[in-house]
C-alpha cells in the first residue's frame, strides 16, 4: 500500500489492513479504528518482518519507523502511537533509553522490545525499566500475542487509574455534598472520665440499620455492632479518647442490623475545658465500604500483575521446564503473596496428578492428598478441573464449596481459603496444572481469572518454546557436524595433491583459532576462522602437482600460477552459504596491510579481520615447517618475520596475540 512521509529522514509511516474478517476490535480514542504502532528500528528489512508478523496476527494498524532519538521523541508527540516496538541496539540510539523516555513522558504507552539475542541481565533490566514484554526477532510468531497482551495490560492500567481517580473524585463529592446527610454523627458527654450520655444523629440508621432510639435503649450497642475481630482495637481507641488523648481516625468493620458487614471510619474531635479536662467528644462515622472494596480489588490485581510480570521475566531467563516450574511457584508466593503454589503433571497411565515442585506453606499437604483428572470426587477441585476442562478453574471458599470436600480439612488447617488451577498446555493437550492458594475467601473474580488465563497461555508458550529450541539445537548440531565433515574432506583432497605440506591447513587452523581466542573474538567468529583455515589453500587444486612439489625455486610464470590459488579457492566456495565469510577468508589470506599482498593488493581495513589473523598464522606455520624447496627456517625466524612487519604487513593485534601464545603461554601445534 502507498507510504506517507510524515517526517523527514528515515521516519516513514505505512498503513496495513488485514482482511475484514481478520480485523480485531479494540477500544480506540477519538474514533480511531486502527492501531498506531511506532517502530524504533534501523533495519528496514527487520521492520518489514515485524509488520508481516503483525498482519499475520490479524492486526489492523498504521506503522511508523524511526531510527534516531530526535525522530523518536518527535514521533511520540506528533504520531501519538498506541504502542512502541523497539529494537535494543541502534547505531545512534538504544532501546533502553527509548523505554526510559516513554516511561517518563508517556507512561500510558506500552513498550515491547523486539530485538536480536541479548543477555539475560539486559532482558531483565529492560523489563524492570518498564518494557512490558520482550520478543526475539527469530521468534516473531510471538509478537502478535505479545502486542495484544501489552495493549490489554495498558488498557487495564488506564482503567485502574481511571477507577482510582473516579473513586477519589467520588469521595471528594461525597464530602462536599452529602456529608451532613448520610454520615453518622454522635456526641458523647464525659463526667469524671466516664461516658454518661450519648446522642446519635438520624443518619445512624443509614449507616448501621439501627435507629437513634435503639442506641439510647442499649448503651452497649455501639461496641456490640463492631465485628468481633475489630472489637479490641475499637475498645483501645475509646480508652485513649477517655484518657484525653487526641487520636487519628480509626477504620473497622461493623455488622449492620440486617446482618450485612460494612466498613466504617470513625473520626473524633475532643472538647476540653480551660484546664484540659475532657468534657465531651464528637464523632463522625462514615461508611467506607465501597472504598475498601476498590482498594481490595486494586490490591489483588496488583498482586496478580506482579505474579504475571515475574512469570514473564522467568520465561525470558529460564532454559528448562523444571527451572521454569520452580521459578513460577516461588514468584507466585514471593511477589503474588499467594500462600502456596505447586505444579503437578499428569500420569497418563493412572490419570493422577503427580507434584513436581512447590513453594510456600506446603507443610506436607501434597503428600497426603490424591488428585485425579477424571470426573470423580478426587478430580473436581481446581487442579483436576483445570486439567480436564482445559481452562482456569477456581474455588473461592474451601469452608463451604462441596467440590473440595476431599481436601477441606487439610486445606483449612494450613490457612488455604481459596485456590485456582491453571492448565499447563503442551502441543494439543493439557499435561498438568499450576495451582495457587490464597488465604482470603472470595479472592478470585472475573478480572483475576482473566489474568490467570493469560498467565497459563504464557507458560504454555514457554513450554512449547523449550521443545522448539531443543529440536533447533539438535538440527544445528547435525548440520554443524555435516559441515565440518565436508570441510575436512575438502581439506584432505586439497592436501593429497601437495603431500609435502600435508597438515599445513590443520596447523594454521589451530594457531589462527588460538590467536582469535586470545584477541577475545566471539566464539562464532572463532569457529568461522577454524573452518576457513581448514580449506584456505583449496584453490591449489587448480595448480599442477609438479609445481607444488618441485624442490627447486619456481620461475616467475610458475609463481604466478601459485598466486592465483586464493582467487581459485574463492571461486570454488563462493556459492556455498557458510554462516561465516569463508570465501573472503580464502580470497584475502595472502593480502597484506600495506597493499603488498595478492591477488587484489588490498590495504588496511579493506581486509577482513579473519583474513588478517590467517595471514599471521599461515606465515608463521609455513616458515617454521619444511617445504620442498627448503628446510624449516625455525620458529625463531618465523616470529622475527611477523614481529618485524607488525603494523605494516601484518595486523598488530594478531601479531601481539600470536607472540603471547608462543612465548608466554607455550602454544605448540598438535599432531595432525
Amino acid at each position: 500500500m502507498p507510504a506517507i512521509n510524515l517526517f523527514a529522514g528515515m521516519a516513514r509511516s505505512y498503513k496495513f489492513q488485514p482482511p475484514l474478517s481478520d480485523s480485531i476490535g479494540m477500544d480506540k480514542p477519538d474514533g480511531q479504528t486502527e492501531l498506531r504502532i511506532l517502530l524504533l528500528e534501523d533495519m528496514p528489512t527487520d521492520a518489514e518482518l515485524v509488520e508481516e508478523a503483525l498482519c499475520e496476527e490479524g492486526l489492523s494498524f498504521i506503522a511508523k519507523r524511526v531510527d534516531t532519538r530526535d525522530a523518536f521523541i518527535r514521533a511520540l508527540e506528533e504520531f501519538k502511537p498506541d504502542i512502541v516496538l523497539a529494537d535494543y541496539k541502534l547505531p545512534a540510539f538504544d532501546g533502553g533509553s527509548a523505554v526510559q523516555i516513554v516511561r517518563q513522558q508517556y507512561p500510558a504507552i506500552p513498550v515491547v522490545m523486539v530485538t536480536g539475542a541479548v543477555g539475560d541481565e539486559v532482558a531483565i533490566e529492560l523489563l524492570k525499566q518498564g518494557a512490558m514484554d520482550y520478543v526475539l526477532k527469530d521468534r516473531l510468531v510471538r509478537l502478535g500475542p505479545a502486542v495484544r497482551r501489552a495493549l490489554a495490560e495498558a488498557q487495564d492500567i488506564r482503567a485502574r487509574k481511571a477507577a482510582e481517580k473516579a473513586l477519589l473524585d467520588s469521595e471528594a463529592r461525597y464530602r462536599r455534598i452529602t456529608e451532613g446527610l448520610t454520615d453518622y454523627q454522635y456526641t458523647v458527654r464525659i463526667e469524671n472520665g466516664h461516658a454518661v450520655g450519648t446522642t446519635q444523629s438520624p443518619a445512624c440508621v443509614t449507616v448501621t440499620g439501627y435507629k437513634a432510639e435503639e442506641f439510647a435503649a442499649n448503651p452497649y450497642l455501639w461496641i456490640q455492632m463492631v465485628a468481633p475481630q475489630d472489637r479490641e482495637s475499637v475498645m483501645e481507641h475509646a480508652r485513649q479518647i477517655l484518657a484525653g488523648n487526641d487520636v487519628p481516625p480509626i477504620e473497622h468493620r461493623i455488622v449492620r442490623k440486617d446482618g450485612e458487614s460494612r466498613w466504617v471510619s470513625d473520626t473524633t474531635i475532643l472538647l476540653k475545658d480551660a484546664s484540659g479536662k475532657l468534657l465531651s467528644y464528637d464523632g463522625v462515622i462514615k461508611d467506607i465500604t465501597e472504598r475498601k472494596q476498590a482498594e481490595a480489588r486494586i490490591r489483588k490485581l496488583t498482586r496478580l500483575y506482579a505474579t504475571l510480570s515475574q512469570t514473564n521475566q522467568t520465561i525470558v531467563r529460564t532454559t528448562s521446564r523444571a527451572e521454569l516450574f520452580s521459578n513460577i511457584c516461588s514468584a507466585a508466593v514471593i511477589h503474588g503473596k499467594f500462600v502456596m503454589a505447586w505444579v503437578g503433571l499428569v500420569d497418563e497411565t493412572t490419570h493422577m496428578v503427580q507434584p513436581v515442585c512447590h513453594y510456600g506453606a506446603e507443610t506436607g499437604y501434597l503428600t497426603n492428598i490424591v488428585i485425579s483428572t477424571d470426573d470423580v470426587p478426587a478430580g473436581r477441585g481446581p487442579t483436576g478441573a483445570a486439567i480436564r476442562k482445559n481452562c482456569v478453574s477456581h474455588v473461592n471458599d474451601y469452608a463451604t464449596d462441596e467440590r473440595v470436600l476431599p481436601w477441606r480439612e487439610a486445606a483449612l488447617k494450613r490457612g488455604f481459603c481459596g485456590a485456582a488451577g491453571l492448565p499447563l498446555r503442551f502441543g494439543n493437550k493439557v499435561i498438568g496444572a499450576l495451582t495457587l492458594y490464597t488465604d482470603e475467601p472470595g479472592f478470585f473474580d472475573a478480572d483475576q481469572l482473566n489474568l490467570l488465563e493469560e498467565m497459563a497461555t504464557d507458560i504454555s508458550f514457554a513450554l512449547e518454546g523449550f521443545e522448539r529450541e531443543a529440536l533447533r539445537r539438535q538440527a544445528l548440531e547435525k548440520l554443524q557436524k555435516a559441515l565440518e565433515d565436508s570441510i575436512q574432506m575438502a581439506a584432505s583432497i586439497s592436501e593429497m595433491r601437495d603431500p609435502y605440506t600435508s597438515g599445513h591447513q590443520q596447523r594454521v587452523s589451530q594457531l589462527a583459532a588460538a590467536i582469535a581466542a586470545e584477541m577475545g573474538l566471539p566464539e562464532a567468529q572463532i569457529d568461522g576462522i577454524h573452518f576457513g583455515c581448514l580449506i584456505h589453500d583449496i584453490g591449489k587444486i587448480g595448480v599442477p602437482a609438479e609445481i607444488l612439489s618441485r624442490p627447486s625455486k619456481l620461475s616467475s610464470l610458475e609463481m604466478q600460477l601459485i598466486q592465483i590459488h586464493p582467487k581459485a579457492g574463492y571461486e570454488i566456495v563462493k556459492s556455498i552459504e557458510f554462516p561465516w565469510p569463508v570465501a573472503q577468508m580464502i580470497l584475502q589470506h595472502h593480502e597484506r596491510l600495506d597493499g603488498s599482498g595478492y591477488p587484489a593488493g588490498l590495504k588496511g581495513n579493506n581486509i577482513i579481520t579473519e583474513a588478517k589473523i590467517i595471514a599471521v598464522a599461515d606465515t608463521l606455520e609455513a616458515m617454521s615447517s619444511h617445504r620442498p624447496y627448503r628446510p624449516s627456517l625455525g620458529m625463531d625466524a618465523a616470529l622475527a618475520e611477523i614481529a618485524g612487519a607488525s603494523g605494516t604487513r601484518y595486523d598488530k593485534q594478531a601479531v601481539d596475540a600470536c607472540m603471547r601464545l608462543i612465548k608466554e603461554k607455550g602454544f605448540v601445534f598438535n599432531p595432525s
